[in-house]
């Protein structure tokens, strides 16, 4: 009888190391970390703001409209056990976007990642595009980076830490006929982001850009599959990329892997433009 009581006594000491260091190996690159991604219902934004929620972050999303795809993708979040909510923003808007970043603080007590995620295309050539279809891309695509940018960076001050990740694209280094606007919003993107760099990076505050190149997401399933081979026939790698292979870099960036990059782009295309 000693001996098997000895016996139990062992495994179950034996079961308890197993699971303490069982749950520290699996503890998430973002736990206890609060990130904010800005137009995240789906897409490239929606793969980041759930792999972040799987690396154990408490997760911020924004969108545009109170629709059922918003809604969906804040429970789909939810479903992973973190604290998240959802917060229509029009991230064009200086005083709104202040407005979202409060109540985030608020919400959340701090913000360690901001995703500035959010944008749109009105493509067409310079001499058809009107003044409208360029003031609304540079507005959502630009400006937005600048108002959630300058009102994310006083609580990390607060902090001294935080990590700012915001997304250009391989035309905003390449150009691209026919996305004039587009191209200029994200090459832009990439100037301010190696600026603000330079400003913060004193408070442990990182600033960087992914440059995604054709990933297959809902806008580009609209496109016939004679242009999407034309595509990826370009591409050294063969194929186009996912949301995931842009979040996956995503993460990188908002964990303390990347504690010593700043100022960088990350070219996510696959080869495109080597």
């Amino acid at each position: 009888m000693p001996s098997t009581a000895f016996t139990a006594s062992t495994a179950s000491k034996a079961f308890s190391y197993i699971c303490r260091n069982l749950k520290s190996e699996t503890m998430g690159l973002l736990t206890g970390k609060t990130a904010l991604i800005t137009g995240a219902s789906r897409g490239i934004g929606k793969a980041i703001a759930i792999l972040f929620a799987r690396e154990g972050a408490d997760i911020a999303i924004t969108n545009i409209a109170d629709d059922e795809e918003f809604r969906n993708a804040v429970r789909e979040i939810e479903g992973l056990g973190v604290k998240v909510k959802g917060y229509v923003s029009n991230a064009a808007n200086f005083e709104d976007s202040q407005r979202v970043i409060n109540e985030v603080v608020g919400d959340f007590l701090r913000i360690d990642v901001l995703v500035n995620n959010a944008g749109i295309t009105r493509d067409t050539l310079l001499m058809r595009m009107s003044e409208e279809q360029w003031d609304s891309v540079i507005a959502v695509n630009l400006k937005s980076v600048f108002n959630f940018t300058k009102a994310a960076i006083q609580p990390m001050l607060k902090q001294k830490s935080g990590s700012i990740i915001s997304m250009s694209s391989v035309v905003g280094v390449s150009g691209n006929a026919g996305q004039s606007n587009y191209s200029a919003s994200k090459a832009g993107i990439i100037g301010f982001t190696k600026s603000v760099a330079k400003e913060v990076g004193s408070r442990n505050i990182r600033c960087n850009v992914i440059a995604p190149g054709f990933i297959l997401t809902e806008m580009t399933e609209k496109l016939s599959e004679d242009v999407k081979n034309e595509w990826i026939g370009k591409i050294p790698l063969k194929r186009g990329g996912t949301p995931e292979d842009v979040a996956n870099t995503a993460l990188y960036l908002a964990s303390d892997l990347s504690s010593y990059v700043t100022g960088q782009i990350i070219h996510v295309c696959g080869g495109m433009l080597t």
